[in-house]
């Protein structure tokens, strides 16, 4: 039996976490878009190799813990997944975050990032 998408999320996000690469590089198409709504923007990757890149830097632009993933929520072959940024002293109460992500055939082929996920989940199509 196959992971359905929203287990492949949670798969994929725990592998973040602990730093994984290897299972992410699995998860993700050679093709994969990761963008914050404009495919075309500076900083957008447009492939596997520069979003592992990015994964793999992140520690050198953000210190401190990651996001905790709080739900997946799951329409066909997309899925949102939503995250609770860690509290800071310039930030108390940050807002929940997300991704809006696409999968085909197993693979993520698009990830597109939300700054509140009420966003995603109207991108979804889903309830906030």
């Amino acid at each position: 039996m196959s992971e359905s998408n929203a287990e492949l999320a949670r798969r994929g996000f725990a592998a973040i976490s602990r730093g994984d690469y290897d299972t992410i590089a699995e998860l993700l198409d050679p093709d994969v878009k990761w963008h914050a709504g404009d495919p075309t923007a500076e900083g957008a990757c447009v492939n596997r190799n520069q979003a592992l890149m990015w994964m793999r830097r992140r520690p050198e632009r953000r210190a401190g813990p990651l996001p905790e993933l709080v739900d997946v929520v799951e329409a066909g072959d997309r899925v949102v997944a939503i995250m609770q940024p860690p509290p800071s002293d310039d930030d108390p109460s940050p807002r929940r975050t997300a991704n809006l992500t696409t999968f085909r055939e197993g693979k993520v082929v698009e990830m597109v990032h939300f700054d509140d996920a009420a966003d995603a989940l109207a991108a979804l199509g889903a309830p906030a």
